[in-house]
């Protein structure tokens, strides 16, 4: 287990946090929390030994293997797949370890390495890469192109699936939701729940940390406290002991000025100087509780929009693409004022797309772009924040925008975003991701948009800020097109939902909860088209839902498979073993014993993952 014990932890003369004991069990998923500056990517360094504690200890056991995703991918020529094969560095040492003794001829040696690799599932290493990549939103093409290829967010991806292929004890996740659309967060919590590791996650994704999370790490006035449940569980224990604190506070000034009156009325009268100085020490010796600071620092909202007509953005048999490749042909689609949309679907549906061709930013290849008089469009998209000054401050980038501004005027403005004093007036070079992301957003609050084009605004951001832009568009007058992983943000801004598919925009009647299970269905759809291609049949588990002794029927019939498919492979095995095997005249055989062996173990996995989705859907 991890255990910490009266750890303490500074950064230069700042304390993180200190004193901190608790443990982490294995197999315990712990969502670590806090605001930003607070020591989160502190903490990983130290468990990754990269830092030291100044105080205390934490401890990890030495033989755990730790996975975490790497902040850079350089220009690489090896395919995606091989990238992400990387990640198991203990198959990649075998691996390389057969193709030495091949080259050799270490025939004495071939016998236990191929065991080895059997050993530590290494035989089916390359279903699992391609598994990952597909949930993380790659096509089986994409799989071998080169990783200099793509861009940095799908890079991220690759890390990410690189960390997840590591056949990992300690599995530390920095915002691993920030570079994935709706459709791979829902695989991704899917995944780390079936995880059997033990997972530290910072995000600030709350349905997210509820989905997968049991216990929440949390840093706050320079302590790192472990708390029991998921991010709900917490938020309300958390409210009830600030209650409970400021209470307490109250409480405490109250005595304390009451005693304070006493000593000032009587320290130097001689019948009482006693006394006085008796509540003097006792209010010296008190151990002051601090007033609750759980107010959000961010406070902003929009300002009341000046084109509320009915139709404000209108395109007509528009269509849009790059080049020969088409991505929306004859499309239609209007937005009127005050309409909340949310927009959903698939990687590379043409979600970005879409809200770059209606902001304006990119052309239509054929159709026409109606927009209202005088239309303020607010677009927000993570390439923005590249178009930021960086040598200019927060105030620099206000003036820009409205010169005759005042500059106190200007600071007010900037203070509900968290731009105080020297932040405010410093250029913004060594700005953090999320901080630049709130500039642009305050940039566009400040320009009175009529029309809010926002794709993924909240990466970067932590809850704090996405609580504020949420509660800032409820009350927000103008109409709102979103692209967002967030659930709970969607949830809480939008009124309707359309999904695109196939070049077209379609309405999503249901709710987000609904949509989660249509993504799921159309995973297990693609899973299932995937078995049926290496002669697994699949189920379909809507009919057999409906049809139980059909499900049982065919339970009964992949554990016959499962048997046949696991004693072939004791033969196959037994037959590997046998040192004979390897002689150069029997060279022929072991191929072939090689091949029935890989084959024979894509088949057993493949009909022991269909037996337990079965066994888990009859069970429900």
């Amino acid at each position: 287990m991890i255990q910490f014990t009266n750890l303490s932890l500074r950064r230069g003369h700042k304390v993180l946090f200190e004193d901190a004991s608790f443990s982490i069990h294995p197999g315990q998923k712990a969502g670590l929390t806090g605001a930003n500056g607070t020591g989160k990517s502190s903490l990983f360094a130290l468990l990754m030994q990269k830092l030291q504690a100044d105080t205390g200890d934490c401890s990890v056991p030495k033989h755990w293997q730790i996975a975490h995703v790497k902040q850079e991918t350089p220009a690489l020529k090896q395919s995606a797949l091989d990238y992400v094969l990387d990640g198991d560095v203990v198959f990649r040492d075998i691996e390389a370890q057969i193709a030495q003794a091949t080259q050799l001829e270490k025939h004495d040696q071939l016998g236990e390495l191929y065991a080895e690799m059997e050993r530590i599932g290494g035989y089916a290493a390359h279903a699992k890469a391609g598994r990952l990549l597909h949930g993380l939103g790659f096509t089986a093409n994409e799989e071998l192109k080169p990783v200099k290829s793509f861009s940095g967010g799908w890079r991220m991806r690759l890390n990410l699936a690189q960390a997840l292929m590591c056949p990992s004890d300690l599995l530390l996740l920095d915002e691993p939701t920030n570079h994935l659309d709706l459709e791979a967060v829902v695989w991704l919590q899917d995944w780390l729940k079936r995880y059997e590791g033990t997972l530290i996650l910072i995000s600030h994704d709350r349905d997210f940390l509820d989905a997968v999370i049991k216990f929440i790490l949390h840093i706050e006035h320079e302590k790192l406290t472990l708390y029991t449940g998921n991010y709900s569980e917490f938020e309300k224990t958390r409210m009830e002991q600030l209650a409970l604190q400021q209470a307490m506070f109250e409480k405490q000034q109250k005595q304390i000025a009451h005693m304070q009156s006493y000593v000032d009325r009587f320290r130097y009268k001689a019948s009482k100087a006693k006394q006085a100085q008796s509540r003097l020490k006792a209010l010296e010796r008190m151990d002051v509780i601090a007033a609750t600071q759980a107010e959000n620092p961010f406070h902003f909202e929009f300002y009341p929009c000046q084109n509320l007509k009915h139709q404000i953005v209108e395109l007509e048999k528009a269509d849009i693409g790059y080049g020969e490749h088409k991505v929306f042909q004859d499309l239609s689609f209007s937005v009127t004022a005050g309409a909340r949309i949310g927009l959903l679907g698939r990687n590379g549906a043409g979600k970005s797309t879409l809200i770059k061709a209606m902001s304006g930013e990119k052309s239509l290849q054929k159709g026409e772009l109606k927009t209202a008089k005088d239309l303020h469009i607010g677009y927000f998209a993570q390439h923005q924040l590249e178009q930021l000054h960086l040598d200019s401050s927060c105030i620099e980038h206000v003036l820009q925008l409205d010169p005759q501004a005042t500059e106190q005027a200007v600071k007010n403005f900037l203070g509900g975003f968290g731009f105080q004093g020297e932040k405010a007036d410093s250029p913004i070079r060594p700005f953090s991701g999320g901080e630049k992301a709130r500039l642009a957003l305050a940039l566009i609050v400040y320009q009175k948009p009529d029309l809010l084009l926002l794709d993924e605004p909240t990466n970067h951001l932590d809850l704090n800020m996405r609580d504020a832009i949420s509660f800032a568009l409820q009350s927000y007058e103008g109409a709102v097109i979103l692209v967002s992983h967030d659930k709970h943000m969607l949830n809480s801004v939008i009124d309707e939902m359309v999904y695109i598919d196939g070049g077209q925009i379609h309405p999503f009647d249901g709710n987000l909860d609904e949509y989660q299970s249509f993504i799921k269905a159309q995973i297990k759809k693609a899973e299932a088209e995937k078995t049926t291609a290496n002669n697994v049949v699949p189920i379909n588990k809507k009919q057999n839902h409906k049809a139980n002794k059909a499900a049982k029927n065919r339970l009964q019939k992949l554990e016959r498979m499962i048997d046949d498919y696991t004693q072939k492979l004791v033969d196959v095995t037994s037959q590997l073993s046998d040192e004979s095997i390897y002689e150069p005249e029997k060279s022929n055989d072991l191929s072939l014993f090689l091949n029935q062996s890989n084959e024979l173990k894509m088949k057993l996995d493949q009909a022991e993952a269909e037996w337990l989705d079965l066994s888990e859907e009859l069970e429900g």
